[in-house]
């Protein structure tokens, strides 16, 4: 039974060796539900500056058990959800546009191995960790494309469905019988639509990202030592908020 893990943040650029690992264990995960075609399902992205890894770890560094990614928009590199949705309603690149000059990202990849599956370990954790983090690299925004089991976790969070676009916000991915529900969070700084819980341990992870606590398993009412190790070194709050163009009218 795994009761001490370490929850480790960096951008991916930095350690590509954790990003093998993240990407192996990601593929395994995904191999077992028949899932191949998922737009987050490459290499690539490691060695994409605007992507940030948070990998659930043992503290040896040796055991991935689960992790997700932050990428930031950058104006060169479609975020996930444009890449999965896109071509079925555009309407999605037009608000990652807006919201980009304010600073906005996409929670994604996210996985957790068969050991920890239904303790929160590699989900809810990470995910509140992805939010946590925010403040570090400067997004006020960030979007998510959920799948069932996961979706819940707007509740706590603070995500809101996306209605403008789908169906309702909902899409057939990435598979014809999986629903997935887009999801943003428009106030990642001040979270006022998140349970006061999730607030309360997002704010205290930002205040001392690097420090141990003792957390309950949401699921399994197990408790767990959980060392954080959020500083990202290279992270610029400023680096990703993409300014608007201004378009100049010349009177004749």
């Amino acid at each position: 039974m795994i009761t001490e893990i370490r929850i480790r943040a960096f951008r991916a650029v930095d350690d590509p060796e954790t990003c093998l690992k993240f990407i192996a264990g990601h593929r395994h995960v995904l191999s077992i539900y028949g899932i191949e075609n998922i737009t987050t399902n490459t290499d690539d992205w490691m060695y994409n500056p605007s992507i940030f890894c948070i990998v659930v770890e043992s503290l040896d560094g040796e055991k991935l058990y689960g992790g997700a990614r932050v990428q930031a928009a950058d104006g060169i590199h479609p975020l996930p959800i444009e890449e999965a949705t896109g071509k079925m309603d555009p309407r999605i690149h037009d608000l990652v546009k807006h919201y980009s000059q304010f600073g906005a990202a996409e929670l994604s990849g996210l996985w957790n191995s068969k050991e920890v599956a239904g303790f929160g370990i590699g989900s809810l954790f990470p995910s509140r960790v992805a939010v946590a983090i925010c403040d570090q690299i400067g997004i006020d925004v960030i979007f998510t494309l959920c799948s069932p089991a996961t979706v819940r976790f707007k509740d706590w969070i603070g995500g809101t469905v996306i209605k403008e676009i789908g169906n309702e916000g909902t899409f057939y991915y990435p598979k014809i019988d999986l629903l997935a529900t887009a999801l943003y969070n428009l106030d990642t700084v001040r979270l006022p639509t998140a349970h006061a819980r999730e607030r309360e341990k997002i704010f205290a992870l930002r205040k001392d990202p690097e420090c141990v606590e003792q957390e309950r398993s949401p699921f399994k009412n197990q408790m767990i030592n959980v060392h954080y190790a959020l500083r990202i070194a290279s992270a610029n709050p400023t680096e990703f908020k993409m300014k608007q163009e201004v378009k100049e009218t010349q009177s004749i």
